[in-house]
């Protein structure tokens, strides 16, 4: 069997994923806090025919190999942690980070996640407005606690500084705080974070654990905005081209496998 029937298949089973992966930026060009992603790809084994050898003393010999490639294989999605554009909500439960931070959200009991992105909601709780995402996991504060605002509090007068410190101004037009902050965290390994759905990613062992930006231990500390939220980081443009590149790719390999399948019948035909 002639090897170019399986070398071009892989080929059009890398680009379906790579296809695969361009749509899903696409879909998601409307996500706030979403980061694209980009699919790497790595060739398979090679078949040494013959080896570069050379006798110095003759001055003989082979100076280079031959060899015959098998394939392509898909080996890792890098997702692109570039800032998107900032759209402004003056919505105040609407938050942004300039820098390379990350919320901090609770999906479950003991099950923390983090999250670029900051369209937050308020959840009514016995205490008072407890700030959640739009599926309702609550936003930790830097003392691991649910951020939650007084009734007594007017949430539309809470503002939030640079720092993530809640606070407001009262009847008498004083400052008063609140006592919460936001947790803001970022990573030794950011690309080795696992994305979970619902634009929550997880730890793993490749990202390391989390770094406290209050703690003084990342060298660039975040910004927090309020009313303002972080876009989709997707540039269309570039992803259609992407795509056209990656059905073009497509395209060949399937040609690949029809001139192969053609020389097979050819050869097959020598007999008659």
């Amino acid at each position: 069997m002639m090897r170019a029937l399986w070398t071009s298949a892989s080929g059009m089973t890398s680009q379906q994923m790579n296809v695969d992966t361009i749509s899903n930026n696409l879909a998601n060009v409307n996500t706030y806090g979403y980061k694209k992603e980009r699919l790497e790809f790595k060739t398979l084994l090679y078949d040494t025919i013959k080896r570069a050898e050379l006798d110095q003393a003759n001055q003989t010999g082979r100076p280079v190999n031959l060899q015959l490639g098998l394939g392509v294989r898909p080996v890792a999605t890098a997702r692109i942690f570039t800032a998107g554009n900032w759209e402004r909500t003056d919505v105040s439960q609407d938050f942004a980070i300039a820098g390379d931070g990350f919320f901090v959200v609770q999906r479950g009991e003991d099950d923390v996640k983090y999250t670029r992105d900051g369209s937050f909601k308020l959840s009514a709780m016995d205490e008072g407005l407890m700030l959640v995402t739009s599926e309702g996991f609550p936003v930790l504060s830097l003392d691991g606690d649910f951020i939650i605002i007084p009734y007594e509090v007017s949430f539309a007068d809470v503002s939030v500084d640079s720092a993530g410190r809640f606070g407001y101004n009262d009847t008498e037009g004083q400052f008063q705080d609140l006592g919460m902050q936001f947790a803001i965290v970022q990573f030794s390994n950011v690309q080795g974070l696992e994305a979970v759905g619902s634009n929550l990613f997880a730890v793993t062992s490749a990202s390391g654990q989390p770094l406290y930006e209050a703690d003084g231990d990342v060298n660039r500390v975040s910004v927090i905005q309020q009313g303002v939220l972080e876009s989709s980081n997707v540039q269309v443009a570039e992803e259609m081209v992407k795509l056209i590149i990656a059905q073009r790719a497509y395209d060949l390999n399937s040609k690949a496998i029809v001139t192969s399948d053609e020389m097979l019948q050819t050869a097959n035909n020598l007999k008659r």
